[in-house]
């Protein structure tokens, strides 16, 4: 493809926003215009920011590249997303939210629970968990639109990653919520136009509908294979319950982002920017085709492309030695591959590179031995990306314990391999709006949870330039996450799924934290200031010792736990215990905590209650 033709596409896109972020730089005079819009943004313009926040690069590049592993079974979480995404959090919190931001003249929303518990240790806190863990999030998110941008353009990946936060700081930090809702909207429209395109493309490219998904259900034989050890069950079903890939997809993927939705403060504030419940209302149906369509198409193009590398003439040979070595291993024998990459046609070992040039191959860890190089150009993980699954086992005598799949390059490999030339610009365009518009939204919450909560009105620094502390907060934490997009992909192992799991980490950990006090916000005057508190310090607490000690998705890479106990995890990998993820362990202890500790502390005040809770009943 014309590297100036897809430049002009990429100018015309940056044009645009640019007069958008623009735009609401003209229209933002005070506080409330920065930090919530004016409160009086159009319906289909919040549905569509929303929306846009919430899909990213993460649910098209790092989701999608799961589902090339989990398979269709990834699909529920599309589910969950409409459901409780969508349907619970517009009806049954968005409303009730509007109304006591409102009541409480609340600018953001650790400003709206510190106000409702009149507490400025839970606004600080809340604000601090924002600042110091959404930069992981945002960092995912910059890594799944940086390696399209680097596989594009021929460039490295730092060079891309900044380049991509440079351009999207520029409009956040000068627009405000007004900028990022204004580009979020049209950045979403460009998002499904896009899916769209790339959901006929990848039906005609694996024959059809119907073809592609009995060509995917064959291929059963050959993931067991593959993951067998794992508990994968083929593309079409989901994983062995209780597996390891069962407890993966379901308790940390499924339930770990479909839960945690209702806890993430930069789409909580959407719900602050209109100024009736009516508009949230009419804003549901809108809100729930976008994220069915974005998330929906993903994951089904995720799952189909193991179709397509499996049946493509260029990948076959790799795809049929991997399967052999994985079965040589299953039956006790070393396999010697008859080809290698470097043994391969040209083309193929371009394509291989072009892999591998976004994130450098890094160094796996072995129990308590030194690391050792993993050799990029050689490891089956390099062939079962070009297959669309996840690495094969090496075999025994040079076996890191912790190799992975290249999911994270899995679409990016199937949109400049399968779909027509002409395509890539315009898929280029949906991931950069994908990923703005989250990227807006995550800088614009992380800078002002930073400004006004912790700095502001957690510590009682008075400013006499709101508008201007927020800007610089912003700025601050949009380089934060640039060292986090920077850093993350050289301190988890290649082709560990990065995005996931930095998505999936920041949503458990919210939902841990924040849901029970902002249930009982909402719902409860009965719910004191103390139970907000200790319900929230259990969440973080346990969430972040599970993570550290447990779960060995985060706690062998993080390393805390082996240099402590000399072990990876204080459990044995195998364990399903260990591959529970810690949403399921700490939510259930921050709800318990917090409704014992309700029941034994005094109500508050009443006549703070009654302004709360101001015409809530009627909603």
């Amino acid at each position: 493809m014309d590297t100036l033709y897809i430049g002009i596409v990429v100018a015309v896109y940056l044009a645009i926003t640019a007069y958008l972020g623009w735009l609401g730089f003209k229209q933002t005079t005070n506080a409330a215009d920065y930090l919530v819009a004016g409160r009086k943004q159009h319906p289909i313009i919040m549905a569509l920011s929303y929306g846009a926040t919430f899909i990213s690069t993460s649910a098209i590049v790092g989701f999608g590249g799961a589902a090339a592993v989990f398979g269709m079974g990834l699909l529920w979480l599309t589910f969950l997303n409409i459901l409780v995404g969508i349907f619970i959090a517009f009806v049954f919190f968005g409303k009730r939210t509007r109304k006591m931001g409102h009541n409480l003249d609340a600018h953001t929303f650790p400003e709206l629970l510190g106000k409702r518990f009149d507490s400025r240790f839970i606004q600080g806190a809340t604000g601090l968990l924002i600042f110091l863990f959404m930069p992981i999030y945002a960092g995912s998110v910059l890594i799944g639109g940086a390696i399209f941008i680097a596989q594009t353009f021929s460039i490295s990946y730092d060079a891309a990653v900044l380049g991509f936060t440079i351009v999207t700081a520029v409009y956040v930090v000068f627009g405000g919520l007004k900028g990022v809702m204004y580009t979020d909207a049209f950045q979403g429209v460009l998002m499904f136009i896009g899916m769209a395109l790339l959901l006929i493309y990848a039906y005609t490219s694996v024959g059809g509908v119907m073809a592609g998904h009995t060509a995917l259900s064959k291929l059963a034989p050959e993931a067991k294979i593959l993951f067998g050890k794992g508990g994968h069950m083929g593309w079409t079903s989901m994983p062995a319950f209780g597996s390891a890939m069962w407890m993966q997809l379901v308790t940390t993927i499924v339930m770990g982002v479909g839960i945690g939705v209702l806890a993430q403060p930069q789409l909580i504030v959407r719900f602050m920017t209109v100024k009736s419940n009516k508009e949230i209302n009419r804003a549901v149906l809108v809100g729930g085709v976008f994220i069915l369509f974005m998330t929906g198409v993903a994951f089904t193009v995720g799952a189909l492309s193991n179709v397509y590398f499996w049946n493509n003439p260029k990948y076959q040979t790799v795809a049929i030695e991997a399967v052999k070595m994985a079965q040589a291993e299953k039956e006790g024998k070393i396999y010697k591959p008859v080809v290698s990459v470097e043994l391969t046609k040209k083309r193929e070992a371009d394509a291989a590179a072009a892999l591998l040039n976004p994130i450098p191959a890094t160094t796996a860890k072995t129990g308590n031995e030194p690391a050792k190089p993993v050799a990029a150009t050689t490891q089956p993980a390099v062939m079962a990306a070009k297959t669309g699954a996840a690495a094969p086992a090496a075999p025994a005598a040079a076996k890191p314990k912790s190799s992975g799949a290249l999911t994270d390059a899995i679409i990016p490999l199937f949109i400049n391999e399968a779909m027509p030339k002409w395509f890539i610009p315009i898929f280029l365009i949906t991931l950069l709006a994908a990923a703005m518009s989250t990227l807006s939204s995550q800088f614009h919450t992380m800078g002002t949870a930073l400004a006004r909560d912790v700095y502001e009105k957690g510590l009682n620094i008075k400013s006499t330039n709101t508008v201007l502390v927020n800007r610089m907060g912003t700025l601050f934490t949009i380089i934060l996450s640039l060292g986090v997009a920077i850093y993350l992909p050289r301190f988890f192992e290649t082709g560990s799924a990065i995005i996931a799991k930095g998505t999936a980490i920041f949503f458990g950990l919210c939902a841990c934290a924040i849901i029970p006090m902002y249930v009982g916000a909402l719902y409860s005057p009965r719910f004191t200031k103390s139970a907000a508190k200790w319900g929230f310090v259990a969440g973080v607490a346990v969430s972040l010792l599970w993570m550290v000690f447990v779960h060995s998705a985060e706690s062998a890479p993080l390393g805390i736990c082996l240099a402590l106990t000399g072990k990876a995890s204080l459990l044995d990998s195998k364990s399903w215990i260990s591959n529970l993820d810690p949403l399921i362990a700490a939510l259930p202890v921050s709800i318990i905590v917090s409704l014992l500790v309700s029941a034994l502390s005094s109500p508050m005040d009443k006549e703070h209650l009654r302004k709360c809770f101001n015409g809530i009943e009627k909603v």
